[in-house]
């Protein structure tokens, strides 16, 4: 925006070329115009990420009553057997989150963390988990080596899970330690699981429709090249009363006004995609984390992983 309106402002005060300033209603009309639409992309987007949140909210709360359903409703003679059962079946559980956090975080080339060189840069300030390591060591402590392998061949790892739980409680229903009414139940919590990662896959697998980003940023664009004509026509205007030099007011008011537009065509850019992996994601790895210590606890365990912490006042 400085170079844009320094060079037309020094080309009409040194060199005279009239014709370099424009009437302002064209230029306040694509304001208009841009604000609009601006206005809409924002809203859209953050609508994509606080629905990515409610969802994620919702699988907390899904988690957590399927914790305990699994070591209320699955009973036995055998103590031990419970336990252990329990304890398979809620670390399938798990297995199920790091499989979804994982996928969620796969990169499409429609995102934007690893395409624009800004959001690069700033990828220096925190660390993706999922970038970090691979799904197959994540899995290894919460399925036996068969099924991992298994799991690891499928395309929809989370899905698979799932459906490999569902066999699991199958299975325990036919043996009569679920009885039928309790089987349903807990198929129903299943159920509800698979509706949350739709919701996710659903926001994941379909970008924010290009025709509404794309001409956002072509009015933005175009916007921010008239502006410094539209001032210069305007502070023409004044030369008169107040002198020459308040030409040079256009530079000033013509950055500050077209960095307003460009921010906001930046904020929605960076709330578009709520999976990415960008320091405005939903902290999906946090909250699989914060749900795993709470199951753990529901077992009864000691000795618990500890809570994912910021880096650099990021979270993810």
């Amino acid at each position: 925006m400085l170079l844009l309106s320094i060079v037309p402002t020094a080309l009409f005060y040194f060199l005279d070329i009239k014709w370099l300033a424009i009437p302002w209603v064209p230029v306040a009309l694509l304001g208009t115009a841009t604000a609009f639409i601006s206005g809409f992309k924002n809203t859209q987007t953050y609508n994509r990420s606080w629905e990515a949140r409610q969802i994620y909210g919702a699988i907390i709360n899904s988690s957590r009553a399927f914790g305990i359903m699994v070591k209320d409703f699955i009973r036995s003679d055998n103590k031990t057997l419970d336990n252990q059962l329990h304890q398979e079946i809620i670390y399938r559980h798990f297995a199920w989150l790091t499989a979804l956090r994982f996928q969620l975080r796969e990169t499409k080339s429609w995102e934007n963390v690893k395409t624009k060189s800004y959001n690069s840069e700033y990828l220096n300030y925190y660390k993706v988990p999922e970038w970090e390591s691979s799904l197959d060591e994540e899995l290894k402590p919460f399925l036996t080596e068969d099924e991992r392998q298994y799991i690891l061949s499928t395309k929809n790892r989370a899905t698979q899970i799932i459906a490999q739980q569902s066999a699991a409680l199958k299975k325990l229903n036919e043996t009569d330690v679920i009885t039928d009414y309790n089987y349903v139940v807990l198929e129903n919590q299943l159920k509800d699981l698979y509706d949350q990662q739709g919701k996710c896959e659903r926001i994941k697998n379909f970008p924010y429709p290009r025709q509404f980003s794309s001409i956002n940023l072509y009015f933005t664009n175009a916007l921010c090249l008239l502006l410094p004509l539209g001032f210069i026509g305007e502070f023409s205007k004044m030369t008169e009363k107040f002198g020459e030099n308040i030409i040079w007011l256009v530079i000033p008011l013509s950055v500050l006004l077209g960095w307003v537009f460009l921010v906001l065509e930046q904020i929605g850019e960076s709330t578009e995609n709520p999976f990415e992996g960008s320091a405005n994601d939903i902290p999906i790895t946090q909250i699989s984390r914060n749900i795993e210590i709470d199951l753990r606890e529901m077992l009864a365990e000691k000795d618990l992983p500890p809570a994912i912490q910021p880096q650099n006042n990021i979270i993810l």
